[in-house]
């Protein structure tokens, strides 16, 4: 019984650390864009793209820092293995 305790348990953590790590948090903005982008300038075009494209007023204002609907958010991203094939997700964080 302990045992099948202990794996329930595990198991939601590495849920939660999972969710965690990929931005779902309230507040944050997550998206997957189209295609992978290796150069900063074109990601960052594409990201503002998107933004845009889902109804934010947005701007970058330089080293990782955009402001959204009068906010400043900073940029992050993950890199994860889903399948075999990479996914690149972008997180915009709220800046405190």
């Amino acid at each position: 019984m302990i045992q099948v305790i202990v794996i329930l348990v595990s198991g939601f953590g590495l849920y939660m650390l999972f969710n965690w790590l990929m931005g779902y948090r309230k507040g944050h903005i997550q998206m997957d864009l189209d295609q992978r982008y290796f150069d900063f300038g074109p990601y960052v075009k594409a990201v503002l793209a998107e933004l845009k494209d889902r109804g934010y007023e947005a701007s970058y204002e330089g080293n990782g820092i955009f402001s959204i609907n009068g906010r400043r958010y900073v940029f992050m991203e993950r890199n994860v293995s889903m399948g075999g094939a990479p996914l690149q997700r972008t997180i915009l964080k709220p800046d405190k």
